[in-house]
């Protein structure tokens, strides 16, 4: 027998203590960043979202889709503004970023896991009244966010519904206000709530970053609260990085096992995480 036949082996019993361990437990993961945009890597992520669900996960997919929305907007001839990192999304702009969004993109998703053999369904939170959203308000009179929104509250129903019947849900972060206007939502923060609602095993943020670094730039693997609120203090943890880990804080503070920052530039790098001793990113505990 072949060394690499052998290694085949050691894989998969290092993977069978986590396949026992999350079989039926909900896994949300946030898709974006390279992971949306390199062809082999898209490939990559759908096989890791069918062999999860083969074993017995629940995985919830939240997409972003930054890129292709600035590349339509630039095709219909609509500049695009940003404020703070937020992008200024009057009507029209919102109109193309539900088509793009809710369409497009969230199409493009399905297909790329059913074409592997899994049972995705594409929603938005607009669906079943999923997310409940309203304006976030920038605090200055003179900047108006336009459609931009956060959310208020989230109804897990039809996630829990799909994912009783096998199958797969990919949700694009569009919810509805009271105002009954539709507004583009941070999908690390859609993922963020509904992953409270449902008390996930799992909230999993996938970035193009190795995942939390210190200071000379080695990855730091695991962190807790303590840890977190000292690294920040110190200037560690900044920039970009603050709002994500804020996020996965907040998720296990709130009822999710563990939260993980994994760099969706590695091949593999969900079954990577979740399946290995030594994963691809950063993992937090409350």
């Amino acid at each position: 027998m072949s060394d690499s036949t052998q290694n085949v082996a050691q894989i998969l019993i290092e993977a069978l203590p986590y396949i026992q361990r999350f079989r039926g437990k909900t896994i949300v993961v946030k898709y974006g960043g390279n992971a949306m945009i390199d062809d082999a890597l898209k490939e990559s992520f759908a096989r890791d979202v069918v062999m999860m669900k083969a074993v017995g996960m629940n995985p919830v997919v939240v997409h972003g889709g930054g890129p292709q929305i600035n590349g339509t907007l630039a095709r219909v001839g609509k500049t695009t503004e940003f404020i703070d990192g937020l992008r200024v999304t009057d009507s029209e702009t919102m109109d193309v970023v539900e088509m793009v969004l809710g369409g497009l993109v969230n199409k493009e998703i399905v297909n790329l896991i059913n074409s592997h053999g899994g049972n995705a369904v594409g929603l938005t939170g607009k669906d079943g009244n999923m997310i409940r959203a309203q304006k976030i308000s920038s605090g200055k009179a003179d900047v108006d966010y336009g459609h931009v929104g956060e959310v208020v509250s989230i109804n897990s129903d039809v996630v829990e519904t799909l994912e009783a019947q096998g199958f797969i849900p990919v949700i694009a972060p569009i919810g509805s206000g009271v105002d009954g206007a539709t507004y583009n939502i941070n999908a690390d923060s859609v993922a963020g709530a509904l992953a409270r609602k449902l008390q996930a095993e799992k909230l999993v943020l996938m970035t193009n970053t190795s995942g939390v670094l210190d200071k000379q730039g080695a990855l730091l693997t695991g962190l807790n609260s303590d840890q977190i609120d000292a690294l920040k203090a110190d200037g560690t943890i900044q920039g970009g990085m603050m709002p994500k880990v804020d996020c996965g804080l907040e998720a296990v503070k709130n009822g999710v096992k563990t939260s993980h920052i994994i760099d969706g530039r590695v091949n593999h790098a969900l079954l990577l995480e979740v399946l290995t001793d030594k994963g691809v990113g950063t993992l937090i505990r409350s």
